[in-house]
């Protein structure tokens, strides 16, 4: 009996003493498993780094308005570190200018977090104007496409009644289409340049943001392009930058008339982007050396401003943020 009871405890502590080694080995894998996320981590990081192109680029130029797709190199917009979240889940938004460049990045976010997007662009831009439609619709949203000219007003209220019938609703109205001349002194700006000008860059927004007004509700949201070129001003482009200062003070000032409302209005305010605006103004050995002068040495990708535009449109991110004017410069620190 006792011999028995003897072999019993001998073979208990046998047996836990191989648990206690197979749990040792067992705490053994989790310190192999660190080591591989950690090394997995350390190359996901370095994949997730943002590569995008720098100066110089091919020379080149092109007549107005500027077609993205003859751009070398292309302008970057499918933001592919990008997540959605759902933070514009079924809204609807109304793009001008959202054929290309910061417009058609903006458009791609906005699907990919659930909006239906409408984008106006020029007859001439009708080939962008398809693509961006394709890009809308790979992101499993709706786009419509809407050709007109922002100088007009009745076009703009035509744009907005076309979206509402379409889409039965309107919640983000982005203000972005733009007209840019350079010019080296102010003999040269002609009053043609400096009308069209204006009624492009201020007079549209105003027509269009007159025409969403009455269909925006509490917690609706308008945001505004501005520019570096509004806050310090540029030699050469005299005409450019007057609107864009006349953007931010526009957009405060709105801001400030429907806050009581529930309606946000905030702008958004680069230094230079690679989009078709500029090779369509510039001489081509300019446009080669185009934002080089930034610190980061090179413009910035229409992937990298579209963000600021989700975030001004999604109450999860700015219902508390008004009247704002964000600047993003690429390391310039003294905008203002």
């Amino acid at each position: 009996m006792a011999t028995k009871k003897a072999a019993q405890k001998s073979a208990k502590k046998a047996q836990g003493g191989t648990k206690a080694q197979a749990g040792k080995k067992g705490a053994s894998k989790p310190a192999g498993n660190k080591a591989s996320q950690k090394k997995t981590r350390s190359k996901a990081a370095t994949q997730s780094q943002q590569q995008e192109p720098m100066p110089p680029f091919p020379a080149q130029h092109q007549e107005k308005p500027g077609i993205e797709s003859k751009l070398r190199p292309r302008p970057e917009y499918q933001a592919p570190l990008y997540r959605g979240a759902g933070k514009l889940q079924d809204k609807v938004a109304l793009i001008t200018g959202g054929d290309s460049g910061i417009g058609r990045a903006v458009a791609v976010l906005y699907a990919r977090e659930g909006a239906d997007v409408a984008i106006i662009y020029l007859p001439q831009e009708q080939s962008d104007a398809e693509e961006t439609e394709r890009a809308v619709e790979t992101e499993g949203r709706r786009a419509l496409l809407i050709a007109g000219d922002v100088t007009d007003a009745q076009f703009c209220r035509d744009a907005v009644k076309q979206t509402v019938k379409e889409f039965g609703q309107l919640d983000v109205l982005v203000n972005n289409a733009a007209f840019q001349q350079h010019q080296q002194s102010l003999e040269e700006v002609t009053e043609e340049q400096w009308d069209q000008t204006f009624k492009t860059n201020i007079y549209g927004y105003f027509y269009m943001a007159q025409a969403a007004l009455p269909h925006l509700k509490r917690g609706s949201s308008i945001v505004n392009t501005g520019s570096i070129t509004g806050l310090e001003g540029s030699k050469g482009l005299l005409d450019y930058s007057s609107t864009k200062g006349a953007i931010h003070a526009f957009t405060k000032s709105l801001a400030q008339n429907l806050v009581g409302r529930g309606i946000r209005v905030n702008c958004v305010a680069p230094g230079p982007v690679w989009t078709p605006l500029n090779p369509s103004d510039q001489p081509a050995e300019k446009v080669a050396e185009f934002g080089s002068e930034q610190p980061m040495k090179r413009p910035a990708q229409p992937e990298e401003i579209a963000p600021a535009f989700v975030f001004f449109a999604s109450e999860a991110d700015s219902s508390y943020i008004t009247g704002e004017v964000l600047t993003l410069l690429g390391g310039e620190t003294t905008a203002g």
